[in-house]
């Protein structure tokens, strides 16, 4: 059995106190995928092409000169103004493949939710984006909370607050569904929870 080396999580939360909405994935892709230091940095996901779409109308919004990376100043202003936090729901993983596939990723120690919510107080709805950001963040609730359905949600008392945990497709280009069909379904679930008019 060879043995894998454990990473830490190499990104703090982003955490605005003012965040409403908390977005969680898995673990970021190995650092040589990253095209800057902040959440969803493969320019191969589509995260922030998704978020140009349905906020700008413009999937290269966020996308810097030259096409071959994103805006992270811009990024960040824009969360922060919207109220937006980001994590990821593993904290230290095993890669069993070496690469950014959720498939071969062990999660060793999850992320601590309940620290990440305390200093956010507005923060009553909690979306996460894939299979195995979904099954973890549910792995930190109470036994008989629901998986949500892809575009839907569950409840969840957690931490003293009632919780929306909504699921949205995930943003790799390896989950099978056109980046149109995905900015649809995340602008419907950002105007369900009021960051989208």
């Amino acid at each position: 059995m060879p043995d894998f080396p454990i990473e830490t999580h190499p990104l703090a939360p982003f955490a605005p106190p003012n965040a409403k909405l908390l977005m969680l994935g898995s673990f970021p892709p190995p650092r040589a995928r990253w095209k800057m230091d902040f959440y969803y940095p493969n320019f191969q996901n589509d995260m922030w092409r998704i978020f140009g779409l349905v906020f700008f109308a413009d999937k290269d919004y966020f996308v810097a000169a030259g096409g071959k990376a994103f805006k992270e100043g811009l990024i960040r202003d824009f969360l922060h103004e919207k109220g937006i936090a980001i994590s990821d729901t593993a904290y230290q993983v095993v890669r069993l493949q070496g690469n950014a596939s959720d498939k071969f990723l062990q999660i060793v120690t999850p992320l601590d939710l309940a620290a990440l919510l305390a200093p956010m107080p507005h923060c009553e709805v909690v979306m996460t984006t894939g299979e195995l950001a979904t099954d973890t963040l549910l792995s930190l609730m109470p036994p008989q909370t629901a998986k949500p359905a892809i575009g839907a949600y569950s409840e969840a008392e957690f931490a003293a607050r009632r919780l929306r945990l909504y699921r949205l497709p995930s943003s790799s280009r390896a989950y099978p569904l056109p980046l149109a069909e995905k900015a649809a379904a995340y602008a419907r679930f950002f105007r369900e929870i009021g960051l989208l008019v």
